[in-house]
């Protein structure tokens, strides 16, 4: 389906070289106020032709808002948001009428519909991803407003070289307090500091090498990103089968390219023992309920506690590669697909603001399925909580 969120619900429209691409969003608080400038800085850092490490396609990605403002405040009815495709070239995928590209979604979705695009990736296309980008934007603008959430997306890893912090993980059976500290501080300006969207300058220098290596082999890597939510709201999450990460993997693994999730302590945490990743309840010094430690992630029985919510998410090679490939056309008959289509040799760079974007919708979503609850809960006769935590009936009132 193209429809994510219940109460805060985006639906994404478009393919990779149709006339543009878009959403629309239901369910946005009225009297935000919002602009195009609002939404296009994350659209600028997901965007085509950045640098030497992304695809040459050029694609300013200009959004419009449509409907759902006036005067620069959002009037509670949808938003439409749309946004052009400039620079198509439908000419670059004609081999693919006779045969489907290894590893991507020409045969699928041909099975699956009984027609498909006939250029790019359609629906698959990364360029879909434009409509959630910038819902989330909206998404994000109200959480920071509201509760002064943050949500920041940096790459870790590519191929096989990663952040001091990610080797760690692999080697030890406990996460390095320094870890912590990084996830409490990182900010996104830090974050676009290089290329690479890599806040480690060393890592990221080797990152580049290999990108450009794996370009000029007319090749493609792939790379992990990781994503910290700072100041999430308690009590999110919808058990049994809405738990908060179960949403935010359903929302990671539905973009483009992605392979794998892993949430807190991830499956590192499966080499600890139980008295080193229980996380001890303690109060602060601000009168603030919290965790001495954070291996659950910011989430225990699917419901978030207030600490800092961390995953990490994996995406596989960039299946459109310039090499020819050896394959089987549409009717059987073995040969080569020569791709001339222009592409991205890691996807991970810019990947890292549709991951916020995802999150950003996730938390949305249920931060306004919780306040519901509380509203219409906070309209009944108060209950003496004590008591009922005691087993005992309710105090008269």
């Amino acid at each position: 389906m193209s429809s994510f969120g219940k109460v805060f619900r985006v639906t994404t429209y478009g393919e990779s070289h149709c006339k543009g691409v878009g959403a629309i969003v239901d369910g946005v608080p009225p009297g935000l106020q919002l602009t195009e400038a609002d939404i296009q800085p994350q659209l600028s850092r997901r965007r085509p032709g950045q640098s030497n490490i992304t695809t040459p396609r050029n694609e300013k990605d200009k959004v419009t808002i449509m409907s759902g403002t006036e005067h620069g405040i959002t009037l509670g009815t949808p938003i439409g948001l749309q946004v052009p495709n400039e620079d198509q070239r439908p000419h670059d995928y004609s081999e693919t009428d006779v045969y489907p590209r290894p590893s991507h979604a020409d045969y699928t979705y041909l099975q699956k519909y009984g027609v498909k695009a006939s250029s790019g990736g359609g629906r698959a296309s990364a360029r879909e991803t434009i409509g959630r980008v910038a819902a989330g934007a909206i998404a994000e603008k109200y959480l920071k407003l509201a509760h002064g959430v943050e949500i920041v997306a940096f790459v870790s890893s590519v191929g096989k070289v990663a952040m001091p912090f990610v080797q760690q993980m692999q080697d030890e059976e406990k996460l390095d307090p320094e870890f912590f500290d990084f996830l409490n501080t990182i900010s996104r300006e830090e974050v676009d500091q290089d290329i690479t969207r890599c806040p480690h300058a060393e890592t990221s220098e080797a990152m580049k090498e290999l990108i450009l290596k794996k370009s000029q082999e007319k090749d493609s890597i792939g790379g992990t990103v990781t994503c910290v939510i700072r100041n999430c709201p308690v009590g999110l999450g919808e058990p049994c089968f809405d738990k908060l990460e179960a949403l935010l993997a359903h929302a990671m693994l539905s973009i483009p390219a992605t392979k794998g999730f892993e949430f807190g302590s991830g499956f590192n945490g499966t080499k600890m023992s139980g008295h080193l990743h229980n996380d001890p309840f303690v109060l602060r010094e601000d009168g603030q309920f919290g965790t001495k430690t954070n291996y659950s992630g910011g989430v225990q029985g699917g419901i978030t506690n207030g600490e800092n919510i961390y995953f990490r998410v994996a995406f596989k090679p960039p299946a459109t590669i310039s090499q020819d490939q050896q394959t089987t056309s549409y009717d059987g008959v073995f040969g080569t697909l020569a791709a001339r289509g222009r592409h991205d040799p890691c996807v991970v760079a810019r990947a890292v603001p549709i991951v916020e974007a995802m999150a950003s919708l996730v938390i949305m979503d249920a931060n306004m399925q919780q306040e519901a609850r509380r509203a219409t809960s906070s309209r009944l006769p108060p209950v003496d909580i004590h008591h009922s935590l005691l087993g005992k009936p309710p105090s008269p009132q």
